[in-house]
């Protein structure tokens, strides 16, 4: 599989969740990008464009700042946007319903590891 297939954005602002989350992604192949916050992920875009590259990006949804969903909506109108997951604490109708519209994938926290994977894995396009 080529590499970028396999490149995974991570923006998580509790550090033992960001360490967690890129574990089992690491572990399962995956280059990890992770960041803490939308602002830092932004500032990396003008100059190595990860999320061009990336597989997948995992965002919670609520971080300090910019929310996860307002930059979903940023990084759509810099071009397309590879599959997303948010992940979240703060599990709502109206929020999986914007993540149903975003194309996203969802998951509640706590996940298990292995929700997380197929889910990721279901968005990663197949290399032949």
């Amino acid at each position: 599989m080529a590499e970028s297939q396999r490149e995974v954005v991570l923006i998580e602002d509790d550090a033992g969740m960001r360490q967690a989350v890129a574990r089992i992604l690491t572990g399962s192949g995956f280059a990890i990008h992770a960041f803490a916050s939308a602002e830092d992920f932004l500032a990396t875009l003008d100059g190595d464009d990860c999320a061009a590259r990336a597989a997948c990006l995992v965002c919670d949804v609520r971080l300090p700042g910019m929310s996860g969903l307002e930059l979903h909506r940023r990084v759509g109108e810099r071009g397309t946007t590879p599959p997303w997951v948010f992940i979240t604490a703060h599990d709502d109708r109206i929020l999986r319903e914007q993540a149903d519209r975003a194309g996203a994938g969802y998951l509640m926290k706590p996940f298990e590891g292995r929700a997380l994977l197929a889910l990721v894995a279901s968005m990663v396009p197949a290399v032949g």
